[in-house]
């Protein structure tokens, strides 16, 4: 393991216990609701920073000297009253969980599909925050995307309960490029499509992006029988697909494949995820 990986993986577990202490019930936590908030904050700062430590672009989005302003903070959480110093929210509850923590609660899933979310209502209650980031400053010469999520067809839509779309960039070995991203909560389901009809800024210029770089589109959906937000399937676009208008991509079986090697098609039926992107140049 370099160097660079250790402190990854260290700022990564650090953040996952900041967001499990923010995220904390109010009789089991010693802080205040604005406490935890702050908390949450700076785990989401501290992801921030490994994505830019992963990034192979020489220019870092989120520098060491940004976290440095992170260490008072949190030396004083509890007499901290001032404005936090970055413009980030939160990461939700349902990520805290680490890689392949996920797969391992699953094991039995398959038996239970189409049973947990019956009779659910059409329009669903936003007790899922989203974490979407505002659009990058232009740059002459610099091209910048967004992605409207409109729809994704799924044959048991009505069942899903407060489903949303985790929205990553990763190079061919799976590592991030941008800081993730989660969708608000749908905003409503009819047939076999949930519709969402949200807008998604990529965190980087497109010409600043990796040979080989891929967007994920990860949906996700809460269990309740198993208490926690389940992935239901994925998508992909690669740089090649990245084009101004509307662009309709398969949907794939989990587990989310981020390396592109082991690809299963969730359904033969022809149900995809819409999205719709917007080039802006200056």
């Amino acid at each position: 393991m370099t160097a660079t990986e250790a402190v990854v993986r260290a700022a990564q577990g650090l953040a996952r216990h900041l967001q499990k202490e923010a995220q904390a019930q109010h009789n089991n936590s010693e802080f205040t609701e604005e406490q935890k908030k702050t908390i949450g904050k700076i785990a989401t700062c501290l992801e921030l920073r490994s994505a830019a430590l992963q990034s192979t672009q020489s220019q870092e989005e989120f520098k060491l000297e940004d976290l440095k302003k992170l260490e008072p903070i949190l030396k004083n959480i509890l007499t901290y009253n001032k404005e936090f110093p970055f413009d980030v929210q939160p990461v939700p509850l349902r990520r805290i969980l680490a890689p392949g923590e996920e797969e391992n609660l699953e094991f039995e899933e398959d038996e239970e599909e189409g049973g947990a979310g019956a009779g659910s209502p059409d329009s669903f209650p936003a007790r899922v925050p989203g974490t979407l980031l505002p659009r990058l400053p232009s740059e002459p010469g610099m091209t910048l995307l967004t992605i409207r999520i409109e729809k994704i067809g799924l044959k048991d839509a009505g069942q899903c309960i407060d489903p949303y779309i985790t929205v990553s960039v990763k190079d061919l070995n799976g590592i991030d490029l941008t800081p993730v991203q989660d969708t608000p909560v749908a905003s409503r389901k009819e047939d076999t499509y949930v519709h969402f009809n949200v807008d998604i800024e990529l965190q980087k210029h497109v010409e600043k992006l990796t040979k080989g770089a891929a967007i994920f589109f990860e949906f996700k959906h809460y269990k309740p029988k198993k208490r926690f937000t389940s992935t239901k399937c994925f998508a992909f676009m690669e740089m090649d697909e990245i084009k101004p208008g509307p662009i309709v991509i398969e949907l794939y079986k989990k587990p989310t494949d981020f390396k592109r090697k082991k690809l299963q098609l969730l359904t033969k039926k022809p149900l995809y995820l819409h999205l719709h992107q917007t080039l802006h140049k200056e």
